[in-house]
């Protein structure tokens, strides 16, 4: 009779067992097929979305460099903060290296430089996502003048090209400028 009970008691352990682990595979494959999972393709749409949201922040940096290295250029600071708010290196490096030569010289940037940039590409997947930049600048009226005297330094007339940049989002979120050329060979 002991005997019995054993063999009872046995079976109802197997099949509790049995039971509970095929409902706790049976658990783990619904949570890996669910619909919410965050390991699926973003859709088209949302793709979209995103993709415009990177353009928009990556032209909001863009716009903020420019303004930053116009100002750190007029007052001669190779170190104003702004720069570092919107750049990033390699680029925050050249153009450091450009006002504090520029300042060395006795030198300063002056007057309006237009731009009207655009989105040419947009790449998410990358790692660092990058966002490229074109842009047709017009530096006519923006000259680099001797600070003393206010004269154009002979050589150094603005001219209308293309400028390209790139806009690499970091880890923190920030979108910023850390590579940029001007093509003043290709007029715009």
């Amino acid at each position: 009779m002991r005997g019995r009970q054993l063999n009872r008691w046995l079976a109802c352990l197997l099949t509790l067992a049995a039971v509970g682990s095929a409902t706790a595979c049976g658990a783990e494959r619904e949570a890996i097929g669910r619909p919410g999972d965050d390991r699926r393709a973003p859709a088209p749409e949302q793709r979209k979305a995103e993709e415009q949201a990177a353009g928009k922040a990556a032209l909001a940096a863009y716009s903020g460099y420019l303004d930053a290295s116009r100002t750190a250029s007029r007052r001669s600071d190779p170190h104003h903060p702004e720069l570092s708010r919107f750049l990033a290196d390699p680029l925050l490096t050249r153009v450091r290296v450009a006002i504090r030569e520029a300042k060395e010289h006795g030198a300063m940037r002056t007057g309006t430089l237009r731009s009207a940039p655009t989105v040419t590409s947009v790449d998410l997947a990358a790692d660092p996502p990058t966002v490229e930049i074109q842009d047709c600048l017009d530096a006519t009226g923006y000259r680099l003048v001797y600070a003393r005297t206010n004269r154009v330094v002979p050589g150094t007339g603005g001219t209308r090209h293309l400028a390209t940049a790139t806009a690499t989002r970091y880890p923190d979120g920030r979108w910023l400028i850390s590579a940029g050329a001007g093509h003043q060979d290709q007029p715009c």
